[in-house]
């Protein structure tokens, strides 16, 4: 089920990004851990974050109007679905959807070449916290 997250999923979906963070070899660990958890409940917030529950949280998408800002799925839920369901529920939602993904990310450059994703630009990522090359994305309806 895709639900609205509330203030207490700040520390599940700062777990799942922390996850992420600390699977992903090429990934610089700028934060805390704490700070994961934090930066999630701004999100929250703000309230462009929407949860996939599964009895917990088994991912989430941070979206802003039309720009996606994040959309992690916790490992013991990857290849179940759960980022595909989240995607459509933001595509439900906007006629259009920007994101940017880092250019290492070749598993994320996959799924949203699947998911009708179309690269727009490439940066060499002066742009973001990690300073990491990366890609903007578009899908249209």
């Amino acid at each position: 089920m895709i639900r609205p997250a509330h203030a207490l999923d700040a520390g599940k979906t700062g777990c799942i990004l922390s996850e992420f963070i600390d699977k992903t070899a090429w990934m610089p660990r700028l934060y805390s851990r704490a700070q994961d958890i934090s930066f999630c409940g701004l999100m929250i917030d703000r309230g462009w974050v929407s949860v996939f529950d599964a009895g917990e949280i088994a991912g989430f998408i941070a979206r802003q109007e039309n720009i996606i800002h994040a959309l992690y799925v916790a490992s013991s839920y990857h290849r179940q679905g759960v980022g595909t369901a989240l995607l459509q529920h933001a595509k439900s939602q906007s006629p259009n959807l920007r994101l940017w993904t880092f250019q290492a990310n070749y598993k994320a450059q996959k799924f949203y070449a699947k998911s009708g994703f179309i690269e727009k630009s490439k940066s060499d990522g002066r742009n973001n916290d990690e300073k990491l090359p990366d890609l903007l994305l578009e899908w249209k309806k």
